[in-house]
């Protein structure tokens, strides 16, 4: 007796519940790699406190474990990771998905300069960054190891996220 495939509702939600996976484990795979210890990852939806909802979180705590020498591009870096983690699953950014770090992005760069023209360039700099460092082959195995573990249990702990990028390196 053969099983009937998933109803097509069913079908999208396990893809953005994946995409979601992925999405969440590229911001714990660089948050890691810019020293930055992790509390729990997790693709629970929720409401947010200034209204409106996301889809999961990667939970970063305070502080960092290493000195990083410009910290505003260690967290434009994290920002966009999420995005580039996702597009490793769904072969494009989610534009939309990603809209309110991407707005967080805007803001932080806009620190940096206030010409639109100098703006866009460093924010397309910073993803090519970003892709650089997350299309490693140890980096993808990692965030691919993370989001299996996201899918099948929901939220991880930190502790948890730091095993799997370990043993992800490591297998390189």
């Amino acid at each position: 007796m053969s099983q009937k495939p998933p109803e097509p509702d069913e079908a999208e939600a396990k893809a953005a519940r994946l995409a979601t996976a992925y999405h969440e484990s590229g911001h714990a795979v660089m948050a890691l790699l810019q020293g930055r210890p992790i509390e729990k990852v997790t693709i629970c939806p929720a409401e947010m406190t200034a209204g409106g909802s996301r889809l999961g979180a990667c939970k970063i705590q305070k502080g960092q474990q290493k000195s990083i020498q410009d910290p505003l591009e260690a967290e434009v870096l994290i920002l966009l990771a999420g995005m580039v983690g996702e597009s490793h699953i769904t072969e494009r950014y989610c534009h939309a998905g990603a809209s309110q770090d991407l707005m967080m992005v805007e803001r932080l760069l806009s620190r940096r300069t206030h010409k639109e023209r100098e703006l866009r360039r460093l924010a397309k700099r910073m993803l090519s960054k970003t892709e650089h460092i997350l299309n490693r082959e140890d980096h993808r195995k990692a965030i691919a190891s993370i989001a299996v573990q996201l899918v099948e249990k929901e939220t991880i702990s930190g502790r948890a996220v730091r095993q799997l990028f370990a043993e992800a390196v490591q297998q390189k």
